[in-house]
């Protein structure tokens, strides 16, 4: 399954003083399978782009085509394609309100009408993907659990329902150190185990790196830089200029390169640089 966008435009308020194009014929392609990182200052268009993916906003002009259908046109069933692209938004514990942890995430599958035997195969199938024991939580309070345990119900929430693409708004926002590696490991897990599509927004450049196929960069709601990490993280001039930055380690390297030391271009991850400082060492040029 493909999400399909071609010449999305989105204006807010149109027609009125306040008009702001929040997004400028945009032409994208996200194909099955893939782990898109969307970046991009404050104000860029990230979420409102990701709010066009399954109808909660609709394009100005142009077209976004989700499965081969093209979502913004009269008589489309947005239910139905709710349920193939699911957001979760920025601080999804906040929407908790059930008194157990398998009501809160069978709230949405029990809307669709399901059956018991299949609300349950649901809930089970989301808390064994989010890493949460189901014996061991069912029953509990949601509001007994840390911060990073919290957003990992309310994505099992979304999870349960199924979708073929996962749209995740800044994940880790808020999160403390174990929270968000916990978080991390598991969205890593959902696409390499999976094999599901995900769109994630973020500002940290070092999550993106570990994390991501495919980068792209929005600016004053046009994409201006879209490809590997490793090819965008070389656009260094382009990222500062829109207000971005490349990962940490790669700041190092650079900085390693010109005080002359030997090391390889192209280093982004944490593990790539304890690589190249290993081989140094064993090369005794350092």
């Amino acid at each position: 399954m493909s999400i399909k966008i071609e010449g999305l435009t989105y204006i807010y308020m149109p027609n009125t003083p306040f008009e702001k194009r929040a997004l400028d014929n945009i032409n994208l392609e996200i194909k099955d399978g893939e782990f898109v990182a969307l970046i991009g200052h404050t104000g860029s268009g990230k979420s409102t782009l990701i709010q066009q993916l399954n109808g909660l906003l609709k394009p100005t002009s142009g077209k976004v085509y989700v499965d081969g259908i093209c979502i913004n046109e009269k008589g489309v069933n947005l239910k139905n394609i709710r349920q193939k692209v699911g957001i979760v938004f920025q601080y999804p514990e906040h929407q908790l309100f059930e008194e157990t942890i398998f009501k809160d995430i069978s709230f949405g599958p029990r809307n669709l009408g399901l059956d018991e035997a299949e609300i349950e195969r649901r809930v089970k199938k989301a808390m064994e993907i989010v890493g949460l024991d189901y014996e061991k939580y069912k029953d509990k309070s949601p509001f007994e659990l840390s911060g990073g345990q919290k957003r990992r119900v309310a994505i099992a929430g979304v999870l349960a329902m199924e979708p073929k693409v996962l749209v995740l708004d800044e994940p880790t926002a808020g999160l403390d150190p174990k929270g968000r590696e916990d978080i991390l490991n598991q969205i890593k897990r959902m696409h390499k185990e999976y094999k599901m599509t995900i769109i994630m927004v973020s500002h940290s450049m070092e999550e993106v790196a570990e994390l991501a196929n495919r980068i792209i960069v929005l600016d004053k709601g046009k994409v201006v830089i879209d490809g590997p990490p490793k090819e965008v993280f070389k656009k260094i001039e382009i990222l500062e200029r829109v207000g971005l930055s490349v990962p940490q380690v790669t700041q190092l390297f650079i900085r390693l390169k010109k005080l002359g030391f030997e090391v390889e271009d192209g280093i982004i991850t944490v593990d790539e640089a304890k690589k190249e400082i290993l081989r140094l060492f064993k090369e005794r040029k350092i």
